[in-house]
Formats: C-alpha cells, structure tokens, sequence
C-alpha cells in the first residue's frame, strides 16, 4: 500500500492511497472462499462450485466489500503509522470512479488532526476563591420569606385592594346561557393572582363585602374549552367577603408546616441550604477564573471544523433565544458572528484542553456517579421518572449530555487540587454581586 501525502496545511492533512490491484485480489479470493465453503450449487457438491460461476453471482457484493475493508484498512493503518487523531470523520473518496477489478484502487483521505497539548504547569495558576459566612441575618430574611409564602388572609373592613383575597358567590353567562363551570359559591380569589381570566380580578379592585358587580371578560382565543374560546361571557358577582394577607408567625407551627420538628430545626435547615447555595456560587466563580486562566495562559491551534460547528450552534441557539416563537429549522440560515467564532473557539480551546488533562490524569465517571447525576435530572419530571430513565438508558446522545459536564467538573477539581487558590471572606452580597456580574458576561 503506498501513501503520498499530498497537503499539510496546519491541522489539515491529504493523502492518496494505492491499493495495489493483487493485495485488493486477494482479498476477493479470501472471500469468494468464505462463500463457496457453505454455498450449495445444483450439479456441485456443496463448496465445490466454480470460481467463474461464484463470481457472476457475487462478483459485484464481495467487490464491494473487498473495496471497503481495504478502505478501512488503509485508515487503520494511517492513523497508526503517522499516530495523528481526527478531529471529525475524515472525508474519503475513491479517485479513480471508473475502478474495475484489475486495477488498482486509488483513495483520498483528508482531515484535520487534533493538535498536540502543550503542558501546563498548574501550580503556577493562583485564584481566588471567595468564602461567605451564612449570617444570623440572612437566616431571618429566609424565615420571613416563608413566612409570607406561608401567609393567611384575615377579614378586614373597606374596599378589596390588589392583593387582597375575596369570597365571592358567581354566575357566568355567555349570550344571555349559564356554561358548564362557570358557577362557584364562597370562592377564594387573590386579587392578581391572574388565576381567572384576564380582565375577571381587576373589576373586582375595590368591591366591598356585601356589594355586587357585573364582570365582564372574553374568554382568550386559545381557551382549553373550545365551545367558550374567544366568547365574550359576563358574571354575575357577589362579593360575601374581603380579606387582607397577613404573613404566617414565625413559629414553630410555621416549622412544622415546611416539615421540621420546630423553628429552631426550621433554622439548622435554613442556614444548611444556605452555605450549600453559597458553596456553588463560589464554586462556580472559581470554575470561571480558572478557565479564564487557562484561556489566557494556553495557546494552541484550533481544527476549524470544530470551531465552525460550534459557533454555528452559538448562533442557532441565540437566535432560538431571541425567536421564541420559531420552532424547529424552518427559519433562514444563521450565519455565525465574529462574536460567535470568538466564543467558539474559546470554548473547542477549553474543551480540548480539559480532556487531555482528564486522559493524562486518568480521570473516570464511576456507575456510583453517573446513577446520582441520572436521579437528581429524574427529579425533574416527578411521576415520570421511570420513562426518564428509560429514554436515558436508550438514549447514548442524552447519557453523553450528563455524563460530559460531570466529567468537565471532575477534571477541574483535579487542576484546582494543584493550582494555588487563596481563600477571601465576603459578605453575601458581594458574593450575589460577583455572581450576577459572572451571569451578565
């Protein structure tokens, strides 16, 4: 087999292959020996027919597959000769389109190689992880919060405001007909919950217990039940009572409500989710330095078919973002940004960069791991967790979408486990502010 290299440019690498005619004719022999060993003809023992006969009737298949196999062969022992890996499915031809068996079998390869990694000595890289204390304030701000989600409703005298929860007797109309669901007695309706339809809360601002009011409303185009969609309809409405909210106490009844045995187990609560919520948000500050150390410290060239594809999912996806309406690839082609390739190439840089750390340090995703990431996504779709489970499990494309950035973390736990990282207190706003700033970039 001879190889003539016939382009490097970069990462880009040609060649064109020979396969001489009698190592490709060889291989139909081998073949149509395979064939004749279990092929039964009338008028010959079985593996006795003739070669010419075999090859009238297989000449064109076993060809076929001998043409394939010495193509693959040449690939296989292409990239273990030059030791180069591709960076996307390489692109093959076979030159000589008016090939025939006799001649010899001409094939061109061309890819762009993965570069080589240059080393990093990560101990010279120093961050700064910032560490904030979960305050005794911040735990009563929590609590408060519950305590207004928690919030009941106490009758108060005057008009209903925004807000405020009405107890209202009503009777729905659409052309002078009462509808099917369109009657309640003694309802609860929070003003603004914009629970009912649009229009309905609004006519009821300033009603007062014992008043009664005409509401008119038309039901939207898109309404679940058809027979009503786009109907104009009236209530008749009675308002039997008007209450203002008033926020839960902070007790340990309010406690028991969110299931802890009192408020001061509420708290040990509050003030554990809290320093979780403050570990990732360091967490992912620190993940971003690092990468922008790396970015700024490592320097190699880039395939640009990888580069290329992945600034033109940047780009499908920010236009997704700011089409929401558009569904699909029914839409005008996206062409990639100089913002875009910026991105991309950062990102194909990082990506290389962190699996040639994670291959030289022999990083692994055990079963352990992959289970936990798998159940903590399946939470996700509660009552349906075991079709998520089995969408995963025949799904290689999905189970590589959890597996990839649970690998990404290890290799970074891994680099920062070398890189010097100094520790400085803050407060939990400075650290909320860091973190909003790191989501605006």
């Amino acid at each position: 087999m001879q190889v003539t290299e016939t382009m490097a440019d970069g990462l880009k690498r040609a060649y064109a292959v020979k396969v001489p005619a009698a190592m490709l004719g060889d291989k139909i022999a081998q073949k149509l020996e395979a064939v004749r060993a279990d092929f039964q003809m009338k008028g010959f023992r079985k593996g006795k027919a003739p070669t010419p006969l075999l090859k009238k009737m297989f000449g064109k298949s076993v060809l076929g597959e001998a043409v394939q196999e010495s193509v693959d062969d040449a690939l296989r022992s292409h990239f273990e000769s030059t030791g180069h890996q591709p960076a996307a499915q390489p692109d093959i031809k076979i030159a000589n389109q008016d090939f025939k068996e006799g001649d010899d079998l001409d094939i061109e390869i061309a890819y762009e190689q993965l570069p080589e990694i240059p080393e990093v000595d990560f101990a010279s890289i120093t961050l700064e992880r910032l560490v904030a204390e979960v305050e005794d304030g911040a735990v009563g701000e929590a609590l408060e919060n519950l305590a207004k989600s928690a919030q009941n409703f106490e009758a108060k005298d005057g008009a209903a405001e925004d807000g405020d929860q009405v107890v209202i007797d009503f009777l729905g109309k659409v052309d002078g007909e009462a509808f099917e669901g369109g009657a309640a007695e003694d309802y609860p309706l929070v003003l603004g919950s914009n629970s009912f339809i649009p229009g309905f809360e609004g006519q009821l601002v300033g009603a007062a217990a014992g008043e009664a009011r005409e509401v008119s409303v038309s039901f939207p185009a898109e309404y679940g039940a058809k027979n009503l969609a786009g109907k104009d309809a009236v209530f008749a409405c009675t308002v039997k009572e008007v209450r203002a909210p008033a926020p839960a106490a902070i007790d340990d009844a309010l406690a028991q409500k969110f299931g802890a045995d009192d408020l001061e187990a509420l708290k040990g609560q509050i003030r554990e989710r809290l320093a979780e919520e403050y570990k990732g948000a360091a967490r992912a500050l620190l993940k971003r330095k690092l990468l922008d150390a790396l970015d700024a410290k490592v320097s190699f060239d880039l395939p640009e078919s990888l580069v290329n594809a992945e600034a033109g999912q940047i780009a499908h996806q920010l236009w997704h973002e700011e089409h929401k309406d558009a569904h699909g690839h029914d839409h005008p082609a996206i062409e990639p940004t100089e913002e875009h390739l910026a991105l991309a190439r950062r990102r194909v840089g990082l990506g290389l960069l962190l699996a040639h750390v994670g291959k030289s340090a022999d990083v692994k995703i055990t079963d352990q791991e992959m289970t936990a990431a798998v159940m903590r996504q399946a939470r996700q779709y509660p009552g349906q967790e075991r079709a998520f489970f089995d969408f995963i499990r025949q799904n290689e494309g999905a189970l590589q979408q959890i597996r990839a950035p649970l690998y990404e973390d290890k290799v970074v736990d891994y680099i920062l486990e070398l890189a010097r990282v100094e520790e400085t207190p803050v407060s939990k706003d400075a650290l909320q502010a860091a973190l909003d700033a790191l989501d605006e970039d």
